[in-house]
């Protein structure tokens, strides 16, 4: 936990009384328990069924509204008193966020920390969104391993989590006949793999599978078993999920110095400090950086960038499954496929760099991208692009993922390396890695884990009666905001109050979509931001886009 918390949160004690929970005791400056609420996350409160925090008639106790068991199991992890957690998870993308949740499984305490102002603001929030069938990784690799376990794992935690996932399946075509001998290699090397009903494609029943593929083609590897999901909303879901079930979500906290005392960890950033008797090292591109603060240098990350141009809607159905071309050393190509929400994914291209914080797109590199989908599906047309982004993946030296303990320290666990198919593969990671520091650790499950993440309301995908009723309980449902996605105001808020919610307006575009239509929230833009700022109440030159100095307006003009 937080330092400056730690001293609030000493001495209170969680205790039920019937359905409901009282925080017993005062804190070291011997205030009145109902102080002891001063660094509770509302969200995470209102995500455990608690409606508020009250003090009881005595006065010196806290109370809940609401909440029960959980809750009480919950706050008490909050307010323990030791000030240090079991495991300190660094980095808050889709695989961070899921060992977190997989760790929640366990009687530990876990806090899941972030330097940016959300999650999935790094490699999770900008990528193919493919979930790989596996043929692709060599044989007694990490990646092999990992993507096929992940890939049989997706469907389920997908539905458990309610994230929307589709198993469209894959094709990668070959355009010659070297290309073609290249998916016989492809094809044993699934096998080898584990990789379930590949198939080889003449060009006959490749245009049968897809009518709108180039008529140079000439076949293709079908591969029944790979799918396309929301990396974000998974994200999302996951620490969702992991906060519900007692981890601690720190954002804003860049983990600058790491101190080990024999015991355990020290992690500060500037004057704040969290301490942990474990670390998971999960910080993507930055995960050399991290290992390095313990002294290890046995990682290097080479930041790879790739670009990505994104069309609406309206040409969501060229590609029914995804549609790669044949792989290069660099990386499995640029590919053409619809996403989860209808729209259509072109890229990305493949180019190492040295700036970690480099996501800036280049008119070339984009005319490259789209050049190379248009020889798979020619009818791509830059007159559907609604916008164009990059992303960077956290390419290894090793070619391979690192998921082990650190040599330096063997409670210093590294997760490094995770470039593709590291969406594929990260349900599998997170089992492994949570199964295998719960036992380093001697943790055993706990009875209260709840594995759903309730569903969010999705007012777009409602028939007309559930909206008349969602309204009635709710007027706040029928105020749109988007129009171009269909997102309401009561959507928004949700986003806002969940657990580890929203708190700039792309953390309300990753929930919620507003913003992610054709006018890329030229419209709505301005209610996210006013809506952002009511609710956290804060001003509204306060409310950033995605954290830091991100300011949507700096000042009033008058």
């Amino acid at each position: 936990m937080v330092a400056a918390a730690q001293a609030q949160r000493a001495h209170a004690k969680a205790v039920t009384h019937g359905n409901e929970l009282v925080l017993a005791g005062k804190n070291d400056q011997g205030e009145r328990a109902p102080q002891l609420a001063d660094g509770v996350d509302d969200g995470l409160l209102n995500g455990i069924g608690v409606q508020g925090l009250v003090g009881n008639e005595g006065g010196d106790d806290l109370g809940v509204v609401g909440g029960g068991k959980i809750a009480a199991i919950r706050l008490q992890t909050l307010f323990d008193g030791a000030g240090v957690d079991d495991v300190a998870v660094v980095g808050a993308g889709v695989i961070g966020s899921l060992i977190a949740r997989e760790l929640s499984r366990y009687d530990i305490s876990v806090a899941l920390v972030e330097k940016c102002n959300d999650v999935a603001m790094g490699t999770s929030k900008a990528n193919s969104a493919i979930v790989h069938a596996g043929f692709d990784a060599m044989p007694g690799t990490l990646k092999a391993r990992f993507n096929v376990r992940g890939t049989e794992l997706m469907p389920e935690i997908c539905k458990t989590l309610n994230v929307p996932f589709k198993n469209i399946g894959s094709l990668v075509v070959a355009f010659s006949d070297e290309e073609t001998e290249t998916l016989n290699v492809l094809l044993e090397r699934g096998k080898a793999n584990g990789v379930p009903n590949l198939e080889i494609y003449d060009a006959d029943k490749l245009r049968e599978a897809e009518p709108n593929i180039s008529d140079e083609a000439k076949a293709a590897l079908w591969a029944p078993t790979a799918g396309i999901v929301c990396p974000y909303e998974l994200t999302v879901a996951a620490t969702e999920n992991a906060v519900i079930n007692g981890t601690d979500f720190i954002r804003n906290f860049k983990v600058e110095k790491i101190d080990f005392d024999g015991n355990g960890f020290t992690l500060v950033d500037g004057e704040k400090s969290i301490g942990a008797k474990y670390i998971i090292n999960a910080a993507g591109v930055y995960s050399d950086e991290i290992a390095a603060l313990i002294g290890d240098d046995s990682i290097k990350i080479i930041p790879r960038k790739g670009e990505y141009m994104l069309c609406d809607k309206s040409v969501g159905s060229l590609a029914k499954h995804t549609i790669f071309q044949c792989p290069s050393k660099m990386g499995k190509g640029v590919l053409v496929t619809p996403t989860v929400d209808g729209n259509l994914l072109i890229g990305p291209s493949a180019l190492d760099i040295e700036d970690k914080e480099d996501v800036s797109t280049t008119a070339s590199e984009l005319a490259d991208v789209l050049n190379a989908a248009r020889k798979s599906v020619p009818s791509v047309s830059t007159r559907a692009v609604i916008t164009s982004f990059a992303g960077l993946r956290a390419h290894g030296v090793n070619d391979d993922f690192i998921i082990e303990p650190s040599k330096k320290n063997d409670r210093f666990f590294n997760v490094a390396g995770i470039e593709s198919p590291g969406l594929s593969a990260a349900p599998a990671i997170a089992e492994y890695v949570g199964q295998t520091v719960a036992k380093a650790i001697g943790a055993e499950e706990k009875n209260s884990f709840i594995p759903e993440r309730k569903a969010p309301v999705r007012f777009r995908n409602m028939s007309n009666e559930e909206r008349k009723e969602l309204v009635k309980k709710n007027p706040a449902y029928g105020r749109i905001i988007c129009r171009c996605e269909t997102v309401t105001e009561g959507e928004i808020l949700d986003a806002i109050h969940a657990p580890a919610g929203a708190r700039d307006v792309d953390g309300v575009k990753r929930r919620t979509r507003a913003g992610m239509g054709r006018c890329q929230g030229g419209f709505c833009g301005s209610k996210v931001v006013e809506l952002l700022a009511r609710e956290l109440g804060v001003e509204i030159n306060e409310i950033t886009k995605f954290g830091g100095e991100s300011k949507i307006l700096y000042d009033r003009t008058k």
